[in-house]
Formats: structure tokens, C-alpha cells, sequence
């Protein structure tokens, strides 16, 4: 259960719907929503696929890191979610465990992930062989989701609705 001091943060892989899922969410409960991808747009200027291309990945991964701390640290009982390698970073992993939210993977089998990003260009990793790409990230971070996680939704046919009813479970 969630307390009403607690953040709430979703992780998950690209395409689980953790940007969805955290604003009904932020509606249902009454809280701020922060997406961590649209936190570093808005702070940068430039897209994920942007900073992807002009200042490499590790970059990409320092803001995200940054973010996180700062969403974690505010004192407003806010959404997150995380931008799906949030969980890469050692440093990461250790702000999500020592931080007192409530993590919530939102898992999904890569061959759902497949179907719900075709058409997603703002999502650099996927440009060749997305099939592959997602089952060799899943395979890289479904244990370190494991390792933050302090509940795991699976969404694999499941509505957004029943995803939020889950994750309030």
C-alpha cells in the first residue's frame, strides 16, 4: 500500500505505459506527476533523441540520474515515472531503495513491447531490430527491476484501468 507521504514510482521498460499509467494515477490520488523523460526535454530543450544523438547515451543517463535524485528528494508525495534504463545505474538503484518510495515494476513480455512502440521515432534504441533489441533489454535489466522493485504489475493484456487498480493494490 501506498502512505500518503510516500512517491509512488513506475518503472519499466520502454512501452509499458508508465507515462499513462502515472497520470491516472496522479489524478486518482491528487499528485503531481513527474515523467523523467519530460522533465530532462523541458530542462534541455531537445528531445531524448537529441541528446541521444548529439551527447551520447552517458549523458542521457547523468540527467536522468539527476532527475531522479530531485524527484526523490522533493518533499510533495509525487508519480514518477522513470525512464525504463533508470535502473542501469548502480547509483540509481540505490536512490530507489534508499529513498522510501514505493516502486512499482510495470512488467511486460517483449513481444508486447513490440506491437505498442512500432512508430515511436523518439525512441533512439529501437531504431534497428526492435525485436531484438527489447528482448535483449529485458534480459539485461528484468533483474536489476527485480532489485528496486517493491511490487510487480503485469501488463500484458491488461487495460490501463486494471494496470492503475493493480498498482494501487
Amino acid at each position: 500500500m501506498i502512505s500518503p507521504s510516500q512517491h509512488l514510482v513506475l518503472v519499466g521498460m520502454m512501452g509499458t505505459g508508465k507515462t499513462t499509467v502515472a497520470r491516472v494515477l496522479g489524478d486518482r490520488l491528487s499528485r503531481p506527476v513527474l515523467d523523467s523523460d519530460a522533465v530532462i526535454e523541458a530542462r534541455t530543450g531537445r528531445t531524448v533523441r537529441e541528446i541521444f544523438a548529439a551527447d551520447g547515451e552517458p549523458a542521457f543517463r547523468a540527467l536522468e540520474t539527476e532527475v531522479l535524485r530531485q524527484a526523490l528528494a522533493s518533499d510533495t508525495p509525487s508519480i514518477i515515472a522513470a525512464a525504463g534504463g533508470v535502473v542501469l545505474s548502480a547509483t540509481n538503484r540505490a536512490l530507489l531503495k534508499s529513498s522510501g518510495a514505493r516502486v512499482v515494476w510495470l512488467c511486460a513480455d517483449p513481444a508486447t513491447l513490440v506491437e505498442r512502440v512500432k512508430g515511436g521515432g523518439h525512441r533512439p534504441l529501437l531504431d534497428t531490430d526492435p525485436a531484438g533489441t527489447l528482448q535483449r533489454m529485458f534480459d539485461e535489466r528484468e533483474p536489476l527491476y527485480r532489485e528496486v522493485a517493491d511490487a510487480i504489475v503485469l501488463i500484458d493484456s491488461r487495460s490501463v484501468g486494471e494496470v492503475v487498480e493493480a498498482v494501487l493494490r
